[in-house]
C-alpha cells in the first residue's frame, strides 16, 4: 500500500517531485485497475500543484461527492455524464492543500446496497464491501494514498475491514457533507481511507484545520472498554478472534482493558437507525424515485418501495430515541478512553452479490461518534477491529487507534485465534 506520510516525506526531501508522485500513482492505477475496477472515472490530464502540504498527493473521491472537473455519477445510470459546476467543500479543501483529486471511486448506487463492480484486491472472490467499495479497494491495491468515502450505516468502517486498510468515520459534522448526495441528513458522514493510522491523522488534521488531531504518537496507554453489542446477532468466529487478539495486544502493551456493557437505550437506538435512514432516504431520493423509478438499482428500488410505509410519527419516535442515546453517549466513556469493538461480522463474504452486514456499525453512526478501523495482521482474509471515542474526541480515537495498531504490529505475527 502507498503511505501518505511516506510519499509526503519523499516529496519534501526532493526524492520525488509532485509530478513524479502523481506519475507513480498513475502507473499503479494502470497496472492494478483492470483487475480491481475501483474507479468510475479518472482525470487524464491532472493539474499538479507544486505548493501545499499535500502537493503531489493523489486523492480518490467517492462518486457521490461533487467534483467540478469530473462527472459525479452516483453509481446510477440516472446521472450518467452529469457534471456539477462546483467541487464539494471537502474536495475544494483538498485542492487548496495541494492535493490532486485524480479520480472518482466506484460506489454502490446512491451509496446503498446494490454491489458495485469493484473487486477486493486483498481477498479475491470476496466482496470489498459497500458503499465506499472503490475508495477502500483503491487504497488496498496501492493505487492511492488517500481516498474519501461516506457512511450512513457502515460504508467506511466495514469496507476498510474487508480490504485490510484504515478507515476513519469522524465525528458527525467534523467534515462537511455539503456537495455530497444525501441519503440521510441525520446519519450521512464523510470519511477517509489510508494505509495507516498516522496517515489518516495527518490528512484529517489538514482537512479540518485542527493540528492537534495529528498527535497520534503522544500520550499514555489508553483505558479500553471491549464491547460486543448483545442486541446484534453473534459475529463470526474469525471476527471475535481478531477482537480478542487486538485486546490482548493492547493489554500487553500497557493498556487497561475491560469489558463494557451498553445500557438498554443503545439497543433502542440501534433499532431506531433503520426508521431514520428509511424515512429520510425516501425524501432525499424523491425526485429519482418519482421520475426514474425504473432506472433505480433493484435493491434500492425495492427498499424505497417498502420505506414509504415509515410514517412521520414512527420517524419522530425514532429521533427521540436517537437524541436520548446521543445525549447519554458520553457516559460510555466515564471509565474508559475508547471502545474497542467489531467493524464487521467477520471477513468479507464470498461472492459479489452482497456488500456485507453493517450491524456492528449502525449504532455508532447514529451516535455520531468517531470510529476507526484498524487491520489485524495475519494470514488469511483481512480482518479488523474498530476503535471508538466520544463525540468530538477524534484526537483520542486516533491516538488510541495508533496505540492498538502499533501493539498489533509489535506483538502479533500469526493468524487471529
Amino acid at each position: 500500500m502507498l503511505s501518505l506520510l511516506a510519499l509526503c516525506a519523499r516529496i519534501a526531501s526532493g526524492a520525488l517531485t509532485p509530478e513524479d508522485a502523481i506519475a507513480l500513482v498513475r502507473d499503479a492505477i494502470a497496472e492494478c485497475e483492470p483487475a480491481v475496477g475501483a474507479f468510475a472515472s479518472l482525470d487524464p490530464s491532472p493539474v499538479v500543484p507544486r505548493l501545499g502540504p499535500l502537493a503531489g498527493i493523489a486523492v480518490g473521491v467517492k462518486d457521490v461527492i461533487d467534483t467540478a472537473h469530473l462527472p459525479t455519477g452516483m453509481g446510477s445510470s440516472i446521472y450518467d455524464g452529469w457534471h456539477p459546476r462546483a467541487d464539494a467543500p471537502a474536495v475544494a479543501r483538498l485542492r487548496a492543500l495541494g492535493a490532486v483529486p485524480l479520480g472518482k471511486t466506484a460506489t454502490t448506487a446512491f451509496a446503498f446496497l446494490d454491489p458495485a463492480a469493484t473487486r477486493n484486491p486483498r481477498a479475491p472472490g470476496h466482496t470489498p464491501g459497500g458503499s465506499s467499495a472503490g475508495s477502500a479497494a483503491a487504497v488496498a491495491a496501492g493505487m492511492l494514498p488517500l481516498a474519501l468515502g461516506t457512511q450512513t450505516g457502515g460504508s467506511v468502517i466495514r469496507p476498510a475491514a474487508y480490504c485490510g486498510v484504515v478507515g476513519v468515520k469522524p465525528s458527525f459534522g467534523l467534515l462537511p457533507t455539503v456537495g455530497m448526495k444525501c441519503f440521510s441528513w441525520t446519519l450521512d458522514t464523510l470519511g477517509l481511507f489510508t494505509a495507516g493510522v498516522a496517515d489518516a491523522a495527518y490528512a484529517l488534521a489538514l482537512m479540518t484545520g485542527r493540528p492537534d488531531l495529528d498527535r497520534v504518537a503522544a500520550g499514555h496507554a489508553p483505558r479500553i472498554g471491549v464491547v460486543v453489542p448483545p442486541f446484534c446477532d453473534a459475529p463470526e468466529p474469525e471476527g471475535m478472534a481478531a477482537l480478542r487478539r487486538a485486546a490482548a495486544a493492547a493489554e500487553g502493551a500497557g493498556a487497561i482493558v475491560s469489558d463494557l456493557d451498553l445500557p438498554n437505550v443503545f439497543a433502542e437506538a440501534f433499532a431506531a437507525h433503520g426508521a431514520i435512514q428509511d424515512f429520510e432516504g425516501v425524501q432525499a431520493l424523491r425526485w429519482e424515485y418519482d421520475s426514474h423509478r425504473g432506472a433505480l438499482a433493484p435493491m434500492l428500488r425495492a427498499h424505497l418501495d417498502a420505506a414509504r410505509s415509515v410514517t412521520p410519527p414512527v420517524y419522530d419516535a425514532a429521533m427521540r430515541v436517537a437524541r436520548e442515546a446521543r445525549g447519554r453517549s458520553s457516559s460510555l466513556f466515564d471509565d474508559v478512553d475508547v471502545i474497542l469493538t467489531l467493524p464487521a461480522t467477520g471477513p468479507a463474504p464470498a461472492g459479489y452479490g452482497s456488500t456485507g452486514d453493517s450491524r456492528f456499525n449502525r449504532l455508532w453512526t447514529l451516535l455520531g461518534v468517531p470510529c476507526i478501523t484498524i487491520p489485524v495482521p495475519g494470514a488469511g482474509l483481512p480482518l479488523g477491529v474498530q476503535v471508538i471515542a466520544g463525540i468530538g474526541m477524534d484526537g483520542a480515537a486516533l491516538q488510541a487507534a495508533r496505540f492498538v495498531e502499533t501493539a498489533l504490529t509489535a506483538h502479533l505475527d500469526g493468524p487471529p485465534g
